[in-house]
């Protein structure tokens, strides 16, 4: 049994990471073969920095990913606190399952129903309200789920008597969550900014939907690359992100550990 697993362990995480090695790889080809190496280079490195249009849209999905991640997580985290405190579980758990429908909606389908009520409200004030707004209110809307669900297990594991001897130290109820609650919810808030910000910056359906010609995310613009050729240049760029997805994490993992035990002695 142990060798079986192991052996499916191994199997799942080759099909999982094969693909990105492969681009990593072929992202210092010389030639622009994805078959061949033909020689080591950075060519496509030096491509990519002097493709405007790849530029702009990479600092669209930046900016983009970057808001919507902030509001998101501020908002995820006020209600992931105001469900926890609920007292009547019935409500609880019906909140829960309205929190969770983005979650699980299909994305198309989220995607269609936020198109249509944009459509709405843009042709009864006469409005054309499709680019950056439309596609920062849609990425906050799918995104609040994943920040609750990540903050909610961290207030069930945290102390309850915490907040209740800062009250009874003369904090007020704000107070005594920036000053003691927040501290234990650190892990939980990063890791929901964190996944906010990778789902934003990933996000194709909902955005080909919600984004006006105005803005161009980076999905949307490699899409539109697939019906002629995918350029090398994106082998590269596709390195890039996943070199500084890869160090964020391992930054996120590095500061948990260690803001959380400094700032609860401080308090």
């Amino acid at each position: 049994m142990k060798i079986t697993g192991k052996v499916y362990m191994g199997v799942i995480f080759t099909l999982l990471y094969a693909p990105i090695l492969v681009i990593m790889v072929f992202s210092f080809n010389s030639s622009n073969s994805m078959a061949v190496m033909n020689g080591v280079s950075l060519r496509w490195y030096k491509e990519l920095f002097t493709n405007e249009k790849a530029i702009d849209a990479l600092v669209n999905s930046l900016i983009l990913a970057v808001t919507s991640a902030v509001i998101s997580t501020v908002i995820g985290t006020a209600a992931a606190v105001g469900i926890y405190h609920i007292k009547n579980k019935r409500v609880k758990s019906a909140v829960m399952s309205v929190t969770n429908i983005p979650m699980m909606n299909p994305d198309i389908v989220t995607g269609v129903s936020i198109m249509l009520l944009f459509a709405f409200v843009a042709t009864l004030f006469g409005l054309g309200i499709f680019g950056f707004f439309t596609l920062l209110v849609a990425h906050i809307t799918f995104n609040l789920p994943y920040v609750i669900l990540c903050v909610m297990p961290k207030l069930k594991q945290m102390d309850k008597n915490l907040p209740e001897a800062a009250l009874d130290l003369g904090c007020t109820p704000l107070q005594a969550f920036f000053k003691v609650e927040f501290f234990e919810l650190i892990p939980g808030i990063a890791t929901g900014l964190l996944m906010a910000f990778t789902l934003s910056l990933d996000d194709f359906v909902i955005s080909y939907f919600v984004a006006g010609e105005s803005f161009q995310t980076l999905p949307i613009y490699i899409y539109a690359m697939t019906k002629r050729r995918v350029l090398p240049d994106m082998n590269a760029l596709f390195t890039v992100i996943f070199a500084v997805i890869f160090i964020l994490l391992l930054a996120r993992n590095f500061m948990t550990k260690d803001i959380v035990p400094k700032k609860a002695k401080e308090v």
